[in-house]
């Protein structure tokens, strides 16, 4: 993580009707899964969302458990649903399980408390402290948002992390902003932000950061400079400079430091 400059309709899915059978139990006719704010549902579906059997999910590279139900993780996410449909497919119902051992369990907690609750927590509420871990696993929620398709739990997470970044005066280095780059598509949200915070590192005269500093950044993603150059060009105000080739010729010639042409030569 680097220092900043010190300049202090989400379209619904409800329209996707989808049937879910769980196999452990006597199916009563289908459920209607529409993704929709948990906190808005009826007692009765809510309860209906509780019950059922469970999933097992592991996350991390500590294949880090949790087991959770089954019909609240198909109500939010289709996803979850075809993993379900793959696995009653594979094994008959029977041991169902989910498999995330490329994504942070700091950011399934995150997942958890929304699947549950409709919401998750604000970086505003947070001591200094914890402002900046609380981002940063927000970022990663962005990612395992992205790979599950929950479009208004990205949205949550992109403005929790910018917020983040915000208060504890803080922005992604480049690890982090590789990781970006490798893991979301070219149209990500994601991706415009982080691009123009390195922009504005590069062109703060206050910054010790430079276009050097994102060095891997550029040699492994094209996109991430062609972006930057462009969030560079757009912040610019239309500045532009110097014609190159009116200035003072001795800029362009080579010659032992801290010398420079003769006068006559310069031309």
């Amino acid at each position: 993580m680097d220092t900043p400059p010190h300049t202090p309709p989400l379209s619904s899915l409800d329209s996707l009707h989808i049937d879910y059978c769980d196999f452990a139990y006597e199916h009563k006719g289908p459920i209607r899964m529409a993704v929709t704010d948990i906190g808005d549902t009826t007692a009765k579906t809510f309860a209906e969302l509780l019950s059922g059997s469970l999933m097992d999910v592991y996350v991390g590279m500590s294949r880090r458990h949790w087991a959770l139900h089954r019909n609240i993780l198909c109500h939010h996410s289709i996803w979850f649903q075809k993993q379900v449909e793959q696995g009653i497919m594979k094994n008959g119902g029977k041991d169902v399980s989910v498999e995330l051992f490329d994504d942070d369990p700091r950011a399934f907690e995150l997942l958890v408390k929304w699947l549950y609750q409709g919401r998750i927590d604000n970086v505003s509420d947070m001591p200094m402290d914890k402002k900046w871990d609380f981002a940063d696993a927000c970022q990663q929620l962005y990612l395992l948002c992205d790979k599950i398709n929950l479009i208004q739990l990205k949205n949550s997470a992109i403005d929790q992390f910018r917020r983040g970044c915000n208060e504890a005066g803080l922005v992604p280095g480049p690890e982090e902003m590789k990781l970006i780059y490798e893991k979301t598509p070219p149209s990500s949200p994601f991706r415009k932000l982080i691009s123009e915070i390195a922009a504005r590192q590069i062109m703060d005269p206050e910054s010790k950061s430079d276009a050097s500093t994102y060095r891997q950044c550029f040699e492994g993603s094209p996109d991430f400079a062609i972006d930057v150059i462009n969030a560079i060009k757009a912040g610019a105000g239309g500045s532009l400079f110097q014609d190159p080739t009116e200035e003072d010729g001795c800029c362009y010639h080579e010659h032992p430091l801290g010398q420079r042409c003769d006068s006559s030569l310069r031309k």
